[in-house]
């Protein structure tokens, strides 16, 4: 299903990204990806195209990501007139705390993570509950590319391509029952690969979970990501498999993704264990909701410098207002922030 959505997450491909492109930015990807024909491209790509992520380093994707990739649903879903972030900066800025708690740490340390195999757990209130392969896992779903806003809680923020698949097909997959209220994630607890885990930034109780109401879950935009700009994920990013849910503050979106439970009762999300009045339950992006200690009513777009900072307005729900508002109708937002 090809999604484009209206108003203030659609626009031209041009308003986005230079329209020279794809094909060199395959070669980065290695002997995996080396044998995509042209004929497997989307309509406005060609053999002559340049590179579309100019920046990106070589990965090592797995065959099945290999496999899934030359059908990939291109620009799926857009942002209007703001430039991608260039990928050194998504991948060496990152709050990733299993791997430590400097934004330098996870692109340090990740590379002990090991993606393969994988397997994720789904239980609670499904009919279809189970431990699947990641390569099984992934088997139903077609991948698309959406280019999403990602905004933290700290008050920068970033644009980037990730490829995923919509977690309502997922649902469809699963057959929750009628008991499922929310879907809860939880992610790999693994010291001897996560240094974060071991060392002495004893607040977090591990493995850090994070959740979402079902119908948020439903919502089209809500993602389980599985790459970002052409590429399978980075270990810093989440790999092999992480929660995207653009309208809320980037600590919701829980990496390297082991297990998903539908439950019947709001999970207790780990940020919310350790300071309820910080950091809650819907973490939604509002411009009228500060932090305790800062302002949430502008954001650093990255990159940005100390001599040439890029600050803007935050928009409410991070710009994505005409998507999910109506999930929120009768919720106080102060109070459920």
């Amino acid at each position: 299903m090809l999604i484009k959505l209206p108003k203030a997450s659609d626009c031209h491909e041009s308003d986005v990204t230079p329209e020279s492109f794809y094909l060199s930015r395959r070669s980065l990807l290695g002997g995996a990806l080396a044998g995509i024909a042209a004929s497997s491209l989307p309509r406005w790509a060609s053999a002559n195209d340049a590179s579309r992520y100019a920046d990106v380093e070589a990965g090592k994707a797995p065959s099945w990501f290999a496999d899934k990739l030359p059908e990939t649903k291109w620009q799926a879903v857009t942002v209007t007139g703001e430039a991608i972030t260039p990928f050194k900066d998504a991948t060496h800025y990152n709050n990733f705390y299993e791997f430590g708690t400097g934004k330098g740490d996870p692109a340090t340390n990740a590379g002990s993570l090991q993606t393969e195999p994988w397997s994720v757990v789904i239980d609670g209130e499904v009919a279809k509950p189970g431990r699947y392969a990641l390569e099984d896992f992934m088997k139903p779903y077609q991948l698309e590319e959406r280019i999403y806003r990602l905004r933290c809680v700290e008050a920068w923020s970033m644009v980037i391509p990730w490829i995923g698949f919509p977690i309502s097909a997922l649902l469809k997959q699963v057959e929750p029952t009628s008991k499922a209220k929310y879907i809860r994630f939880e992610t790999l607890k693994d010291p001897k690969s996560m240094p974060g885990q071991r060392s002495s930034f004893g607040l977090i109780d591990w493995p850090y979970v994070e959740g979402l109401r079902l119908d948020e879950a439903m919502n089209p935009l809500a993602i389980l990501a599985v790459g970002m700009y052409g590429r399978e994920l980075p270990n810093q990013n989440g790999a092999p498999l992480r929660l995207v849910v653009p309208w809320k503050y980037g600590f919701k979106s829980v990496k390297s993704i082991v297990r998903i439970s539908l439950v019947n009762e709001q999970p207790k999300t780990t940020w919310q264990s350790i300071a309820a009045d910080e950091y809650g339950f819907y973490a939604n992006v509002n411009p009228t909701v500060d932090h305790p200690r800062w302002t949430q009513a502008r954001e650093r777009r990255l990159p940005s410098g100390l001599f040439s900072p890029n600050v803007r307005e935050t928009q409410m729900f991070n710009g994505y207002s005409d998507e999910v508002a109506s999930l929120y109708t009768n919720l106080d937002l102060r109070k459920n922030y």
